[in-house]
């Protein structure tokens, strides 16, 4: 009997005991055909407080756009139940989402199952009294109630599912910096407000068809801070382990090839930025798991993956949680010292390949008579071992150096700063008073690029320049944002103007690197024959850019602007960055 057929047998013959249990969900009595709607939810989380008051609290920790309650469980046996509670007992905090894409539902049938059964005392025993366990069975609520057939084709079960964007339209796991949406403020508060040591993102793949049934990403393990990346790698390593040990082949790494749908291609391994939930929790110095369960396994299989992966992970934080707390903690006291350090800001996958044993199904390649594309289809009958390359060596892409004291956020752009600072509870100062002058270093864009069409509302921005020095006065209401301090990564995370999901990058600083005062070109050329006749060495320069520079030679535009970016009406803020560096604490 396949592992398959078996987890479905299974589930079925416990259907009985489960049918008259207040605790079961629409899922289990359907032997995994179906999957409750979201007032099971709100049911549930009230069943559990009821049933276990000593041991679960319910509480709403947002509200939707279309109104919904966010409902979140705490639970552990230790009689701490509050953040504040946990924090000054020492329990590490586990935070478990389901249905961030709530199309991809597995996790919160998964985790139902789980907490009732180690609450019962069925497994993990004293996992609970060693840790908060925080669960969030459906993060994007509203999406969950777009509900139907089909929203997900690539997908085998439940019968239907939600959908995966918000009702704004808004991917919540693109949104971990940018924080637009109310659900993700609302979670981020939730964050801060209980700093989860382990925080879980429980999904289901997209892509091809292959016989590994679920991928399994931590970080920090290439990334962040370096001693923290022991503890990441251990998480990994035991939560793999322990999938393994119950049938599944799990990976460490997400399964989406290089080209397109060409498994020969192979796949590259690396970091996620911080728009995503596996890339932001490591700027804060804590460790973020993936889990993937695979789309084309039936959903009583996927939902019991995804419970071996909770359980799983409850356990080494029962276990390993106040080692790796502490290592966390120290790991904050680092990142007060960044100052004048080089820091990652992005990565990449890097050098040769190596060829991995890969548990596939025979395919072919062939033109489809439908598209005219070449198009890859899979023989699932047929199961075989692809050879394909893996680049799996990871190092940064982009860096910057730390700033030796921090950021300052002049006062004409400091209120829109701030409120996504208070979000992602970054501490900084508002000067009370005006500074008349300070050392200060400005970035001026080089190239400026903005993307062509809207990517999840913005239009986000490419450019690239050059931090130089440029004294200048303060006036009051500006923002000081220390370095030294426990987020200082997603501090430089959210100021430095090439970081992938900086406020920059999505948009937020558009207008300063927009043109708004022109010269006619009439105008230009009068100003041009001045400039020449007073100016020898202008002149030359120009005429030696004509002999070098075809491309300028030819193009009237580019003329004219040579002598307009050296003449006094240029506006000498065109381009530069509205946020500045600071390498001496002046205050």
């Amino acid at each position: 009997m396949t592992r398959t057929l078996l987890l479905t047998a299974l589930l079925a013959v416990s259907l009985p005991a489960f049918a008259q249990e207040q605790l079961g969900t629409v899922a289990e009595r359907s032997a995994y055909a179906r999957t409750g709607r979201y007032d099971e939810v709100v049911t549930l989380c009230d069943a559990f407080a009821a049933r276990y008051p000593a041991s679960v609290r319910c509480e709403t920790f947002g509200t939707t756009p279309e109104g919904r309650p966010m409902k979140l469980l705490v639970a552990s046996t230790s009689g701490a139940l509050t953040a504040d509670a946990a924090h000054a007992r020492g329990l590490p905090v586990t935070l478990m989402q389901g249905g961030i894409h709530a199309g991809e539902i597995d996790g919160k049938d998964a985790g139902f199952l789980a907490l009732r059964e180690l609450l019962e005392g069925r497994l993990a025993k004293h996992a609970l009294d060693r840790q908060v366990f925080l669960f969030v069975p459906v993060f994007n609520v509203d999406g969950h109630e777009r509900f139907k057939a089909w929203n997900r084709p690539n997908q085998r079960g439940p019968e239907e599912m939600g959908w995966r964007a918000t009702a704004q339209n808004l991917n919540l796991n693109r949104d971990y910096m940018k924080a637009d949406a109310p659900e993700m403020r609302a979670m981020l508060a939730l964050i801060n407000r209980w700093d989860p040591l382990v925080y879980v993102d429980l999904h289901v793949t997209d892509g091809a068809k292959f016989r590994h049934d679920v991928a399994v990403q931590v970080e920090p393990v290439n990334s962040g801070d370096e001693p923290l990346r022991a503890a990441g790698l251990a998480l990994r390593t035991g939560t793999i382990s322990r999938l393994e040990k119950h049938g599944a082949m799990p990976l460490p790494f997400y399964p989406s090839f290089v080209n397109g749908d060409d498994p020969a291609s192979g796949f590259d391994d690396g970091v996620s930025t911080p728009r995503f939930s596996l890339g932001y929790m490591q700027l804060r110095n804590r460790m973020a798991m993936l889990v993937e369960t695979h789309s084309w396994r039936p959903y009583a299989y996927r939902v019991r993956t995804t419970h071996d992966a909770i359980v799983a992970v409850l356990e080494q934080v029962a276990s390993d949680g106040p080692k790796w707390l502490a290592t966390a903690r120290a790991a904050d006291q680092r990142a007060t010292r960044l100052a004048g350090t080089t820091v990652a800001l992005d990565y990449k996958a890097t050098g040769t390949p190596r060829i991995i044993d890969f548990k596939g199904y025979a395919y072919s390649r062939t033109p489809s008579v439908i598209s005219g594309a070449l198009m890859t289809r899979y023989n699932e009958s047929r199961p075989t071992v692809w050879k394909v390359p893996l680049r799996d060596r990871v190092v940064p892409s982009t860096t910057a150096t730390a700033p030796g004291a921090g950021y300052v956020v002049p006062a004409a752009w400091a209120e829109r700063v701030a409120r996504l600072l208070d979000v992602h509870g970054v501490d900084y100062e508002r000067l009370a008073t005006s500074v008349p002058r300070i050392d200060v270093q400005a970035w001026s864009a080089l190239t400026i690029k903005f993307s062509p069409e809207s990517f999840e509302g913005h239009q986000r921005l490419e450019a690239t320049g050059v931090w130089s020095p440029a004294p200048q006065a303060l006036g009051a209401g500006a923002l000081f944002v220390p370095i030294a301090q426990p987020k200082s990564r997603l501090v430089m995370g959210l100021l430095e103007p090439q970081a992938p999901d900086a406020i920059a990058a999505w948009g937020g600083f558009n207008t300063a690197f927009e043109r708004k005062e022109y010269m006619e070109d009439y105008v230009a050329e009068e100003e041009a024959e001045k400039m020449l006749a007073a100016d020898p060495a202008l002149r030359a320069a120009f005429e030696k850019r004509l002999r070098e520079d075809g491309a300028f030679a030819a193009s009237p535009q580019q003329r004219l602007e040579f002598f307009y970016r050296r003449h006094s009406a240029w506006d000498d803020r065109y381009g530069v960055y509205p946020v500045l560096r600071v390498d001496r604490d002046w205050r």
